[in-house]
C-alpha cells in the first residue's frame, strides 16, 4: 500500500511559495529535461568511465533513463509528494534517481558518504524515506545496521556494479525493471502535475550546530535560480563540466542536475576524487566549481612545482605570469586591453600559459568559480596570474546556492560580487545578509520554529555578516552565530582572521579562540608545505605570518598565542563538516587542554 507524505504545517503545499519566479507552469526542471531530449537529442548529456573507457549518454537516453527510472518509482509505491534517499559518490545513477524523483512529483535527500550509521538513519527516518539508492554494500551496511529504526523504508536499490542481497534489495537492472508496473501515462500524468511550489528537492545541511536540517528547495527556487545562473555566466550547450564535489550540496546539483538540463551541456562524472587530476585531463571542462580546498591543493601543488624551475625557464615564466595578472586586472573591471599588453600576452599565452593550462586540464576553462567558504586573496592571485581567474559566490543552501557572483567585467578580489539580477540583498542593523527573492526557500522540513527563525517578513536572514561597497560589490566580514565576545565585551568576527593566517602555506586550518577571554589566541594544524621544515622552522614561519596578520588588527582582534596541532582536522574525526565547514564545538571541548594552556600563565591580556 503506498504511504501518503505526512502533512506538517513547516510543510508548505502547492501554491504556498511567496516566490514562484518567472517560470512558467511547465518550465521546470524536469520539463527542461524532457525539452533536452526534443531539441538535441544526439548531443552527449553525460560522460561516464566503463571498463577504463569514457562511456557517453545522449540527452535522448538520459531522458529515457530518468523516465524508466521514475516509472519504477510509482510503481513501488511512491505518492506524489513522497521523497526518496541518495548515498553515493557522483554517477549517472545518482542525477538519474534525483530527477526520476522530481519527474514523479516527490523529491531526492542526498546523504553524504561520509555519514556515520547514525546520521544517515537520522536523514532517512526524518526524510520519510521510501526508497534509498546506495553506492555499494559498504554504504549498504550503515543502512542494514539501522533497518529497524527506518519503518518507512520499503526498498534498497544499488548503483550499477554493486552486488549485495536482503531483504527489499534491488540491483539497479531489478528496480529498473519494476517499471512495466506503470504506464507512461501514469507518469505524464504526474509530470503535468507539478506545481512550481512543489517540493522539488530536499537539502540537508551538514550540522555544525546540531542535527542537520532539510532545507525544501520548490521547482520554482531550482528553475528560477538555474534560469539565472545560465544567463549570467553565459551557460552553453557546448558546456562541459566535472563532476565530483557531494551530490547532496546545492552547489554540485546545480552544475550536474540543474544547469545541464537547463542549457543542454555535458557533464563528465570523475571516477574517484583521487582521480580528478586525471580526470580533468581528459574531461578539458568549460565549466568548473570548487571550494577553497580543492583550489588550496592545486596552488601548493602547482607553487611547489613552479618554485622549482630555475634560470633562464623561471623569468620567462615570471614574465608571463606579470602579463596574465595585468591582463585580468583589465578584464576584472572590464578595460580594454592596451595593444602592447595585447600582444605581450598571446605571446606569453604561447610560450608558458597556454602549455599551462593544458596541463593541469584547463584548457579550455572559461569559468572558474570558488564558493561555500572564504578563499585566500593569494590563492586568486596566483590563478589569475595563470590566466585562471576563479569568481567567487557566495550563497546558502537556503537560496539555491547563490547570493551574489563575481562575474567577468565586474569581480573584485575579496568580494564575493553584486547580488545576483532579480533578488534583493540588503544589510540589517546589525550587520546581517538579507536576501529576498524566487531563490528562497520554502522552509525546514518539519521544522516551524527553525523556518520562522529563518524567514522573516519574506526575508532570508542568512546568519553572514557583511557589508556593501559603494559599487554594489558585498564583503562577508564573519558568521553570527561565531562573532566572540571577549572579556572586554569587544564583538571579533574570527573567520577574515583565520582566513589571513591560513594564507601562510604551512597553515591548513586555523581556528581563532577569545570567547569570554581576555585576548585572541589560535589552534593551527599544518598544511602539505610544512614536511620540509623541522619544528622550529615552523612555528617560526607561523609566528612571522601571525605578526603580519596582526599589524593590520586593532589591538583587541590580534592573536597572541597559537598552538600547532598534532594533526589535521577531519571529517571522521569530527573536526569538520562533509562541506569541510569547522565544528567550532567539538574542536573547543576537543583541544580544551591545549586551549586551556596558552591561557594558563595569563600572558598577552592587554
Amino acid at each position: 500500500m503506498a504511504r501518503e507524505p505526512s502533512i506538517d504545517p513547516a510543510r508548505p503545499t502547492a501554491g504556498a511559495a511567496p516566490h514562484a519566479g518567472t517560470a512558467g507552469p511547465r518550465d521546470h526542471i524536469p520539463g527542461r529535461l524532457l525539452r533536452q531530449a526534443i531539441e538535441r537529442p544526439s548531443h552527449v548529456a553525460y560522460q561516464a568511465k566503463v571498463n577504463g573507457h569514457w562511456q557517453p549518454s545522449t540527452w535522448r537516453q538520459y531522458a529515457d533513463q530518468v523516465r524508466q527510472a521514475a516509472r519504477a518509482l510509482i510503481a513501488l509505491g511512491l505518492p506524489r509528494g513522497g521523497t526518496v534517499s541518495i548515498l553515493g559518490f557522483n554517477r549517472p545513477e545518482w542525477v538519474i534517481l534525483d530527477h526520476a524523483a522530481m519527474m514523479a512529483g516527490g523529491a531526492a535527500a542526498g546523504i553524504y558518504t561520509t555519514c556515520s550509521a547514525e546520521e544517515v538513519q537520522y536523514i532517512v527516518h526524518h526524510s520519510e524515506s521510501l526508497v534509498v539508492l546506495v553506492e555499494d554494500a559498504a554504504q549498504l551496511k550503515k543502512l542494514e545496521a539501522k533497518r529497524s529504526e527506518m519503518p518507512l523504508l520499503k526498498h534498497i536499490v544499488l548503483m550499477r556494479g554493486a552486488t549485495a542481497t536482503g531483504a527489499g534489495v534491488l540491483s539497479w537492472d531489478e528496480f529498473l525493471a519494476k517499471a512495466s508496473g506503470a504506464t507512461d501515462a501514469q507518469l505524464d500524468e504526474r509530470i503535468d502535475k507539478i506545481q512550481q511550489a512543489d517540493l522539488a528537492t530536499l537539502i540537508y545541511t551538514s550540522g555544525t550546530t546540531g542535527p542537520p536540517k532539510g532545507v525544501m528547495l520548490s521547482h520554482g527556487n531550482l528553475a528560477w535560480t538555474a534560469r539565472c545562473l545560465s544567463e549570467i555566466g553565459g551557460g552553453l550547450d557546448s558546456d562541459v563540466s566535472l563532476s565530483y564535489l557531494p551530490l547532496s550540496h546545492i552547489a554540485e546539483q546545480m552544475a550536474t542536475i540543474l544547469m545541464p538540463a537547463t542549457v543542454g551541456s555535458t557533464v563528465f562524472f570523475a571516477e574517484a576524487l583521487e582521480k580528478v587530476p586525471d580526470n580533468l585531463k581528459e574531461a578539458r571542462p568549460t565549466v568548473f566549481f570548487g571550494v577553497p580546498r580543492i583550489w588550496e591543493k592545486f596552488h601548493a601543488a602547482l607553487a611547489g612545482k613552479l618554485a622549482e624551475v630555475k634560470g633562464p625557464k623561471a623569468k620567462l615564466i615570471a614574465w608571463a605570469r606579470k602579463v596574465a595578472t595585468e591582463v585580468n586586472k583589465k578584464r576584472d573591471r572590464d578595460l580594454p586591453l592596451p595593444r602592447l599588453l595585447d600582444v605581450q600576452y598571446r605571446l606569453a599565452n604561447k610560450l608558458v600559459i597556454g602549455k599551462l593550462k593544458t596541463a593541469l586540464g584547463f584548457d579550455r576553462a572559461r569559468t572558474l568559480i570558488s564558493g561555500a567558504a572564504p578563499i585566500a586573496p593569494d590563492v586568486l592571485e596566483f590563478f589569475a596570474s595563470l590566466d585562471l581567474p576563479i569568481r567567487e559566490i557566495y550563497g546558502q543552501s537556503e537560496d539555491c546556492g547563490p547570493t551574489s557572483f563575481n562575474l567577468p567585467g565586474k569581480t573584485k578580489l575579496g568580494s564575493v560580487g553584486p547580488a545576483l539580477p532579480g533578488i534583493e540583498v540588503k544589510i540589517a542593523e546589525d550587520g546581517e545578509i538579507l536576501v529576498r527573492g524566487p531563490n528562497v526557500f520554502l522552509g525546514y522540513y518539519k521544522e516551524p520554529e527553525a523556518t520562522a527563525e529563518s524567514l522573516r517578513d519574506g526575508w532570508l536572514c542568512s546568519g553572514d555578516l557583511g557589508q556593501f561597497d559603494r559599487d554594489g560589490f558585498l564583503t562577508i566580514t564573519g558568521r553570527k552565530k561565531e562573532i566572540i565576545i571577549t572579556a572586554g565585551g569587544k564583538n571579533i568576527a574570527p573567520k577574515n582572521i583565520e582566513a589571513a593566517i591560513k594564507q601562510s602555506p604551512l597553515v591548513g586550518e586555523a581556528v581563532v579562540i577569545g570567547d569570554r577571554r581576555k585576548f585572541l589566541t589560535a589552534l593551527v594544524t599544518l598544511g602539505d608545505a610544512a614536511a620540509k621544515l623541522d619544528e622550529q622552522q615552523i612555528r617560526a614561519q607561523i609566528q612571522a605570518q601571525i605578526d603580519t596578520v596582526n599589524a593590520s588588527l586593532a589591538r583587541v582582534e590580534q592573536v597572541k598565542k597559537f598552538a600547532i596541532l598534532k594533526r589535521p582536522f577531519g571529517i571522521d574525526t569530527g573536526e569538520l563538516t562533509p562541506t569541510m565547514k569547522i565544528k567550532r564545538k567539538v574542536i573547543a571541548q576537543k583541544y580544551a587542554s591545549e586551549i586551556e594552556a596558552m591561557y594558563a600563565d595569563g600572558g598577552g591580556a592587554e
